[in-house]
């Protein structure tokens, strides 16, 4: 058996003697790299951000920043991860580390005060300087630099908004990230002033090499087990010995269970580097999507091209969290309050699930059985999402939270309409947080179907969609202002779309 092995800042190092559960977050700070913090163990707060190797995009190696916290140390073997010690540079021995340029900016610029949470926004800014299609748009002039506020400066040059820099940075990438002490403002204006990577930056040469290769994992101790598999039908074997197995991705449900509610796992096996879970291909009549694709990997590399998905990922969580999120993941923990359900649902999406015996497709409106349940079978994990073309022109991803970004949906709405000659052809709607599953809002659908898409139309439609579902009141929302939300999203498709629907 191979000693499980990761790359901290360089050096190579054993991963044991930390226990299968061990965090990344815990094991760093074993090893003394105490820069790495623990803020929630959530993955909320971002204190604990560190740099993973993956595979790239526009480059071979992405700097991929990942939730220390939630990610077991484990699920890192054999791969490369720095921390916010690892960017700043010894230039001879003996001599004090040169700052990183991300570093620098927040040190001028005040970015830092009590210093919690700066490693894990350095971690989250150095990310975003070394994402490699990210430019300067001159154009906008300083005022991003000095800090203007969301009307200053605004040019309408796509992505030189009060979100994005003249040096085209997204501040986007540190939304994962929360400062309690020092204000976001000195942040912003870090982020906004740092440049390019030099050619000498080794962070930047080593994006043009290729990440590590997945290796198989097994790691043991005591009575627990952390497994990874080489290949797709080795894992469906294992898991048909294992039933009671927990299975992982980007550990961002399960890395709360084991933090949060100390939940153990006797067996944890990990799809997350599995070749055949990790295509996406656009064929004639549908688009595949497999489900250890991270959201960050599949928003990239669709590139818009799914105009729902494409409204849905800024409101998935965090940039840290979609960096390790997945689509299986997601509707394998069967949440009622999951964001991809209903936009899945309103794409009229299916899952190919596997087990050892061979596959099988099932619609997702018909996946789900109960709270947290579905048709899935012990030993059985979804290999893909299929989402059926031509996609309907219509669409939009309502969420209503507490938040902008970065929150739980009280309610999510997805709606997918055709219109044709001002008549609604078909209509797709998919909900969330109304009901013990997500669920397809079957009434509403039918009242808007072969109907003129009018106000009187839309109004008459709204009233069907605030009696769907059955929600309840909870700490987030009342029952009553769910169903109101629900009306209300269907008079703001309306609104939204008047002008744009095809006559």
């Amino acid at each position: 058996m191979v000693t499980a092995r990761i790359t901290v800042n360089g050096k190579e190092a054993p991963i044991a003697p930390a226990a299968p559960h061990t965090t990344v977050l815990d094991f760093l700070r074993e090893r003394g790299l105490t820069g790495t913090k623990e803020g929630c163990a959530e993955g909320e707060c971002g204190a604990c951000s560190v740099l993973v190797a993956r595979p790239g995009v526009n480059k071979p190696t992405d700097w991929v920043p990942v939730n220390a916290c939630l990610v077991p140390v484990a699920a890192l073997d054999g791969q490369e991860v720095v921390t916010s010690e690892g960017l700043a540079t010894v230039e001879a021995p003996g001599t004090p580390p040169v700052l990183h340029p991300v570093q620098e900016e927040m040190a001028v610029r005040g970015g830092s005060q009590c210093g919690y949470c700066t490693p894990g926004f350095v971690c989250s800014m150095a990310a975003e300087y070394y994402r490699p299609d990210r430019c300067a748009h001159p154009d906008r002039g300083d005022d991003a630099a000095e800090g203007a506020g969301p009307a200053e400066g605004a040019d309408g040059i796509a992505g030189t908004d009060a979100e994005h820099g003249p040096n085209g940075f997204d501040l986007h990438a540190l939304s994962g990230n929360l400062c309690r002490c020092t204000g976001y403002r000195p942040i912003r204006d870090a982020a906004f002033a740092v440049g390019a990577p030099t050619d000498e930056d080794p962070l930047a040469r080593r994006r043009e090499q290729d990440p590590p290769a997945p290796v198989a994992t097994e790691y043991r101790q005591d009575d627990s087990a952390f497994l990874r598999r080489s290949t797709l039908a080795e894992t469906l074997r294992l898991l048909r010995e294992r039933p009671d197995a927990v299975v992982v991705a980007g550990s961002t449900d399960w890395g709360v269970e084991v933090n949060i509610r100390s939940r153990r796992a006797a067996c944890v096996v990990a799809v997350d580097r599995l070749p055949e879970l990790r295509e996406l291909r656009v064929e004639s009549d549908h688009v595949e999507i497999g489900a250890a694709l991270t959201l960050t990997e599949i928003e990239r590399r669709l590139d818009g091209t799914v105009p729902l998905l494409a409204q849905l990922f800024p409101q998935f969580a965090s940039r840290l969290i979609r960096n390790g999120a997945t689509l299986g993941g997601n509707l394998g923990t069967g949440s009622p309050i999951g964001d991809s359900p209903p936009v899945l649902l309103a794409l009229e999406a299916s899952l190919v699930l596997a087990d050892a015996d061979g596959e099988r497709e099932v619609p997702l409106a018909d996946y789900f059985t109960g709270y947290r349940q579905s048709v899935r079978r012990p030993g059985e994990l979804i290999r893909a999402v299929r989402l059926p073309l031509p996609l309907s022109p219509v669409t939009a991803f309502h969420k209503i939270a507490k938040r902008r970004f970065d929150d739980i949906s009280s309610v999510a709405v997805a709606f997918a309409l055709d219109v044709e000659g001002g008549t609604v052809r078909k209509a797709r709607i998919g909900l969330g947080g109304v009901a013990a599953t997500p669920v397809r809002a079957l009434a509403t659908e039918a009242a808007l179907e072969g109907r003129p898409w009018t106000g009187e139309t839309a109004e008459a439609a709204a009233e069907v969609l605030r009696g769907e579902g059955t929600p309840m009141s909870d700490h987030r929302a009342s029952a009553d202002y769910r169903s109101a939300m629900l009306g209300q999203s269907l008079l703001k498709l309306y609104a939204q779309t008047t002008e744009a629907v095809p006559s």
